[in-house]
């Protein structure tokens, strides 16, 4: 894909929706970051059915140490690997609170010496929570720009590198979301909606033409 068709393709996404949320219901980086840690292999639906009853009783981290594991645990067992989830996030907590004062850190290293946080994680909370222009990819990210040209790679690190690499500097605050949620009502993965993409024109994929 040409610089100029990567220019027009942000241009199109951010004209359809120029200020993109994150889907995940959050009040706080606390919040969000415990939020993103359980939507690993979950829908963000099931998460912010879990959270609006979790959040009100534990939507601090003293308040989710006072909870204790046993109940964490309980109250998002509707979410996948929900067991290992409650531990994780009550380690990060235990970690918050000894090392930051209770406070999500703005920094990529330290968040990724959290339990249960990886690189999209933090690029989630970096993004969504402190405004970085950092872009997390995950399944749907990855097709997204595979499918289309805009960033191919192998991995999802690889298209991450080549989308910060490709991305012009104006559209990357918001890119993340732009293309996540492409990809998750778009862009799906078995039946993608080209007749109802705004991008079309601009992308690579050569089944696009049964699509219409």
């Amino acid at each position: 894909m040409s610089p100029a068709k990567r220019v027009e393709l942000f241009r199109r996404l951010r004209a359809a929706n120029p200020e993109p949320q994150s889907e995940l219901q959050y009040g706080t980086p606390y919040q969000l970051l415990v939020a993103v840690v359980l939507s690993a292999q979950a829908t963000d639906k099931s998460v912010n059915l879990a959270t609006a009853k979790l959040f009100p009783m534990a939507g601090t981290p003293q308040a989710m140490l006072a909870l204790g594991e046993a109940q964490l645990a309980e109250l998002i067992r509707t979410i996948g690997l929900y067991r290992t989830k409650a531990k994780n996030v009550m380690a990060l907590t235990r970690l918050l609170v000894e090392r930051h004062g209770g406070e999500v850190p703005r920094e990529r290293e330290a968040l990724e010496a959290l339990p249960g946080v990886g690189r999209k994680t933090a690029n989630v909370v970096l993004n969504v929570a402190f405004g970085e222009p950092t872009i997390a990819v995950d399944t749907h990210i990855f097709r997204v720009a595979n499918r289309t040209g805009l960033a191919p790679g192998k991995d999802p690190l690889a298209v991450e590198r080549k989308l910060l690499q490709v991305t012009p500097p104006e559209f990357r605050r918001h890119a993340h979301h732009w293309l996540i949620l492409h990809g998750r009502y778009v862009c799906v993965a078995r039946k993608p909606r080209c007749a109802q993409c705004v991008i079309r024109d601009l992308c690579g994929f050569k089944g696009k033409e049964r699509r219409v």
